[in-house]
């Protein structure tokens, strides 16, 4: 849980250095299931950096998370601006953690839809 609050207030606030601080140096983060994933927290840094410089007004609700051991599963739902324009970001990371809490290996699977939708009731479950 404090994993997945911090990974949403660094979406928030577009702090690239607190997203790679929830990543050991040796983790993959795959933002895109058919690329190469990002490697160790400068890769992360890197990534996110790019990836919200266009949002804005960005606002992450996230699920109720699926444990397994040091596996996890979580939905997200965004509503941000994006070069100024709407956008709902809805999606799943999968993710697995160290002994020390911090992830070693994130998936995440999404869909970008134009407009600003809530998520619908079972959302999250």
């Amino acid at each position: 849980d404090d994993w997945i609050e911090a990974y949403r207030v660094a979406w928030e606030t577009r702090d690239a250095d607190a997203a790679a601080a929830l990543f050991t140096p040796e983790a993959t983060y795959r933002d895109n299931i058919f690329e190469e994933p990002n490697r160790g927290q400068d890769g992360v840094r890197q990534y996110w950096a790019k990836v919200t410089e266009a949002q804005s007004d960005v606002a992450v609700r996230m699920g109720r998370p699926f444990v397994d051991g040091s596996r996890v599963a979580v939905e997200f739902w965004t509503n941000m601006k994006v070069a100024g324009d709407d956008m709902t970001l809805p999606g799943c990371l999968l993710l697995d953690f160290d002994d020390d809490g911090r992830c070693t290996r994130l998936r995440e699977y999404w869909h970008f839809q134009p407009g600003s939708f809530d998520p619908p009731p079972e959302w999250g479950q």
